[in-house]
């Protein structure tokens, strides 16, 4: 699948959405650095990030305006959001804080890119002292959060090719073979099924599994091993993140509960999702169930996070947070159970809001799969 790319209009409504979303927060406007926030602002992704600022003003009183480094001022010119942008550049040699100052609201109230480098808001402070700072997240957690049509419809071909390229590991031998080079071949089973960028391929065998963010090693897979493969990257741009866990030969009656004490935790979880409840209450559902089966200090992650043009963002599902789901938002569902030194068991999907509930974003079959 091939899908619209998108285009100046799309890129202006969603300035235009921000502008309006930092106005209701009191805020003067949003600065917005290279990486993901940049991204989806303009499309544009600089060939590398350097001390040179690049920084797009969004403003409630003027029109968008990115300041830019005079050198690389003909690739910004390309990026397919930046006709709705007014550029002004600057050339080695001077000072870009100075330049920087004259287009911010010198008393203004701005909420900053996380992924802004420290040495520019020091700068933007010594030069612009009257300006205040927030970061993104905490001032306006949910800017990217409710996805559009198109963006789901990304993310449901992101976790497509993953579905797809869990169906092919699942055919290739464990027994015998270390987690690496298991993480190898699932690599390359994303990339042939349209993964542009691998992020992660958790391979987490045996008492490995009991570690989440194992990092896979040279331990060698055996017979009786729980093993979860947790894995994901971007694919046309979003993101892909799904886990599953195998075993390797017949299971134990214990591995057998264990695991399917995840699978109900997280079904109930996603029955749970609708417009209007609070991200912590997914949580919670899914932490009920767990916890009423005794295990609950073996659950030791929050039950989902949200992802977009990354595998990390708003929402989060954990205890604390407050703010109702809303159609269009999308996060994973991923409980699990970890008993240190024996395994461990997640099972996790990609789940959008819609106005009738959730919808799964990954449709690989959640019982026990046994390979060789």
């Amino acid at each position: 699948m091939t899908s619209r790319p998108f285009d100046a209009k799309d890129y202006a409504r969603r300035m235009e959405r921000a502008v309006m979303q930092a106005r209701e927060a009191g805020l003067t406007g949003i600065l917005v650095s290279p990486g993901p926030d940049l991204a989806y602002f303009t499309g544009y992704h600089p060939t590398a990030v350097t001390e040179r600022i690049t920084l797009l003003i969004l403003d409630a009183d003027r029109e968008p305006v990115m300041l830019v480094p005079a050198l690389e001022r003909p690739d910004v010119e390309t990026a397919p959001g930046v006709g709705a942008v007014s550029l002004v550049d600057w050339a080695d040699g001077d000072d870009p804080y100075a330049v920087l100052g004259s287009l911010l609201d010198t008393v203004g109230h701005y909420a900053m890119s996380d992924s802004t480098w420290a040495m520019h808001l020091l700068g933007l402070q010594r030069l612009v002292p009257g300006c205040r700072y927030s970061a993104m997240t905490t001032a306006l957690p949910m800017l990217r959060a409710v996805k559009g049509t198109d963006e789901v419809s990304r993310l449901a071909a992101a976790g497509a090719a993953a579905d797809a390229a869990y169906e092919q590991i699942i055919g290739v031998r464990f027994a015998g073979r270390t987690e690496r080079e298991i993480g190898a071949d699932l690599a390359g089973f994303l990339r042939e099924h349209g993964h542009s960028q691998v992020d992660f391929t958790i391979v987490g065998s045996g008492p490995n599994g009991a570690m989440p963010h194992h990092e896979m090693g040279e331990r060698i897979v055996r017979d009786g091993d729980m093993v979860i493969l947790d894995f994901g990257g971007l694919c046309e741009g979003y993101g892909s993140d799904t886990t599953r866990t195998v075993h390797v030969g017949p299971a134990t009656d214990e591995e057998h509960e264990v695991f399917d004490l995840v699978r109900r935790a997280q079904q109930a979880a996603f029955e749970a999702v609708r417009p209007g409840v609070a991200c912590q209450d997914i949580d919670r559902v899914a932490r009920r169930v767990i916890d009423d089966a005794g295990y609950g200090r073996y659950f030791i992650h929050r039950t989902g996070h949200g992802i977009g043009l990354t595998t990390h963002e708003p929402p989060y599902l954990v205890e604390g947070e407050w703010r109702p789901l809303v159609p269009g938002m999308c996060f994973s569902i991923e409980p699990g159970v970890y008993l240190p030194g024996r395994f461990g068991v997640r099972i996790e999907d990609i789940v959008t809001v819609t106005e009738e509930g959730g919808r799964r974003l990954n449709n690989t079959p959640h019982e026990m799969h046994i390979v060789s």
